[in-house]
């Protein structure tokens, strides 16, 4: 049986950027995850995966308790937590998003 951790971990496995958010890139729900839509956008980062926790409970839960943080958006790069749209908007203000991003 396939554990809501089973996945996000394959979630994260698959995909090099994964931003789980409430909404969609093209419809974000709510202005934390549009934020960190739009610095992705800024990036140059097209070919993300996204994943609408307001669609699944159990992740939406599932993501708080593996990041040990309580908040949605959470963007992952290259399976690493880098944090929510107020780390994300300060590490994009100083550029290491972008080198985090390249890496």
């Amino acid at each position: 049986m396939t554990t809501v951790q089973d996945t996000i971990n394959d979630q994260l496995a698959k995909h090099s950027v994964v931003l789980y958010m409430k909404g969609t890139p093209q419809f974000p729900q709510c202005g934390f995850s549009a934020t960190v839509a739009e610095i992705l956008k800024r990036c140059n980062v097209s070919d993300y995966f996204s994943v609408n926790v307001l669609a699944d409970a159990d992740i939406r839960e599932g993501i708080k308790q593996h990041a040990n943080w309580p908040t949605i958006p959470q963007l992952y790069v290259n399976g690493e937590f880098i944090g929510g749209c107020d780390i994300v908007r300060e590490m994009y203000s100083t550029g290491e998003l972008q080198k985090v991003l390249a890496g």
